[in-house]
């Protein structure tokens, strides 16, 4: 019997130093989302439309990055950044900042659908739509 308790213990013991790991789980991949501010629904052609984004985080880790990228699914435009770099469709922009402006401008009298997608450093993406309505504009009296 007591042959029998030493192997319990041996093996007991042997399992725990086995389940000990010295490695540090260290979190970097966290969830994220885009917060928009209110913006106006309505465009003239020319225009420009000031969108206010901010990237919030459910954790921070210093390594990451976030880029965005749009397309502009209808009418025509032009999408840039509050540092002023005009953005092309579908290519991969660095944002400097998690608190940054969008300024659309339209060029056309169509209806304007933009969707924007925020990727992080692990492949991580958020897609926001942004829809616009033309507005004829307004005689002088």
């Amino acid at each position: 019997m007591k042959r029998f308790i030493h192997y319990i213990i041996y093996a007991l013991l042997l399992v725990a130093i086995c389940a000990c790991s010295d490695r540090l789980d260290i979190t970097q991949n966290y969830a994220f989302d885009l917060q928009t501010m209110p913006y106006p629904k309505k465009i003239i052609r020319g225009e420009t439309i000031e969108i206010r984004c901010q990237i919030t985080r459910e954790g921070n880790y210093a390594g990451t990055n976030f880029f965005i990228r749009y397309f502009q699914t209808d009418g025509k435009g032009e999408l840039r950044l509050d540092d002023g770099r005009v953005l092309t469709p579908n290519d991969l922009f660095l944002l400097t900042n998690d608190i940054f402006r969008l300024y659309y401008t339209s060029h056309c009298t169509d209806q304007q659908n933009l969707d924007v997608y925020i990727e992080d450093t692990f492949h991580k993406i958020v897609q926001k739509s942004f829809s616009f309505q033309n507005e004829t504009a307004k005689k002088e009296e």
